[in-house]
């Protein structure tokens, strides 16, 4: 059994170590209120402006198709994975890499055997399991989590879509965590570019537009294109912060239950040594005696 002295300072260790995750656990809940409420505030607005693009989608009319529906003559494909600057979140980040190297080995083998696929992440995290993997990550991003807004998520977006119009992607990938609550993220893997047409290939219905409908298309199809980058940097942001809460809060029952087992432990061994004690004292008396 170990000393007293040992049991009270690993008690202290622990109990340090509890104030510390608490802290963590409240500063993690107040962030992911917010961002909580950000994703789930702008998931309709997205889901109505895919709908507007659906309905302006005719693939039956040529017109009627953006360039960023179309494949490219590039056969280069970029997974931009969405992944936390910061750890101790559980199994946030590892799970979403996990997730993506079994989708890109399981859809992309030719473009890994043949070095066409790439890696741009955005997240510390991401970058450290993507190279422990054995994959070279091409770009990275730390700094779109410092102030998260709709301008900064549209400049890269729109940097994507150039580069896709250019021919220097064929195919680009997100791959982020979704927000579900607290302690449920949804590893989600979507395809950014070429837009994927309509699940329904019907024609759509006769609606009079103004102006035309090419012309929406050209403007609708890019502001979507921006709308879904954005709606993945918002579900990363709310899902790490779930995460990071319920490891804390994880982290402070098991530190509580430590402490208690450490106590029963201290008491154990200082009843011991009492009791050790006080048979020496009547040992040593009883020799008096005789």
């Amino acid at each position: 059994m170990a000393g007293l002295k040992e049991l009270r300072i690993r008690i202290g260790s622990v109990k340090s170590t509890r104030q510390i995750t608490s802290a963590m656990k409240m500063v993690a809940a107040a962030k992911l209120k917010g961002a909580q409420d950000r994703i789930t505030g702008f998931r309709p607005y997205a889901e109505y402006m895919s709908r507007i693009a659906s309905s302006l989608t005719d693939p039956f009319d040529e017109k009627r198709i953006s360039p960023y529906m179309l494949p490219n003559k590039s056969n280069a494909v970029l997974i931009v994975l969405f992944t936390s600057n910061r750890g101790l979140c559980g199994g946030f980040n590892n799970n979403m890499v996990k997730k993506t190297i079994e989708f890109v080995e399981h859809k992309y083998a030719d473009a890994i055997a043949e070095k066409r696929l790439r890696f741009f992440c955005i997240g510390k995290k991401g970058v450290e399991l993507i190279k422990r993997r054995g994959f070279a990550v091409e770009r990275s991003n730390f700094s779109l989590y410092d102030h998260i807004n709709f301008g900064s998520a549209t400049a890269l977006s729109d940097e994507l879509m150039q580069q896709f119009v250019s021919n220097q992607y064929g195919t680009v990938i997100l791959a982020y965590n979704r927000f579900k609550n607290a302690g449920v993220q949804i590893q989600t893997i979507e395809q950014m570019l070429p837009v994927l047409p309509p699940e329904n290939r019907k024609r759509p219905a006769d609606y009079i537009f103004e102006p035309d409908a090419a012309t929406l298309l050209n403007e609708v199809i890019p502001k979507t294109i921006r709308i879904q980058f954005y709606k993945a940097l918002l579900d990363t942001n709310a899902a790490e912060q779930g995460a990071r809460m319920t490891a804390m809060h994880q982290a402070t029952d098991n530190a509580t239950e430590l402490i208690k087992e450490l106590t029963l432990q201290y008491n154990k061994a200082r009843q011991a040594a009492i009791t050790n004690e006080i048979l020496e004292i009547t040992s040593g008396a009883e020799a008096l005696k005789s």
